[in-house]
């Protein structure tokens, strides 16, 4: 089967011998979505590969945030794959999924999506594992419960 490249596919300097077939969406709750501005990116207009790590970061937390039932704060980022690029003007969607839960900690897979010009189409373009403990109002661990299939 041969697959159609749109002109704004073409456009997103992507060589043409790395496109793949786009993942389709997680199966993961949709914890954020933001519009990538001009002030997000460098000369070329490419997002700084930051600003998508802190909208991440920011949707791994709220899913942990939830299951903690209180404030969580970030231990660790494992697993950061930048894929594609993300363009000023693109719509990312951020999608979080629990993976485990310990005594204190949770960890996050969080994958992100652009949707690009008005097709609507969404493709990945990043993924991670982030680590949150879950802290009380000292900033000392606390215990968390433990995941059911409800709240995965």
């Amino acid at each position: 089967m041969r697959l159609k490249h749109s002109p704004l596919e073409q456009s997103d300097r992507i060589p043409v011998a790395l496109k793949k077939v786009p993942k389709s969406l997680p199966e993961s709750e949709l914890a954020l979505r933001a519009i990538a501005m001009p002030v997000f990116a460098n000369a070329h207009g490419d997002i700084f590969g930051g600003w998508l790590l802190s909208q991440m970061d920011l949707a791994g937390s709220a899913v942990a945030v939830r299951h903690a039932n209180g404030r969580v704060v970030t231990v660790a980022v494992t697993a950061m794959s930048f894929q594609r690029p993300v363009f000023v003007g693109d719509e990312v969607s951020c999608y979080a999924k629990i993976l485990k839960v310990g005594r204190t900690s949770i960890t996050v897979k969080v994958e992100a999506f652009a949707r690009r010009g008005r097709s609507g189409e969404q493709i990945q373009v990043t993924e991670g594992v982030f680590t949150y403990v879950a802290v009380d109002s000292k900033s000392k661990p606390r215990p968390v419960r433990a995941i059911s299939n409800r709240s995965a």
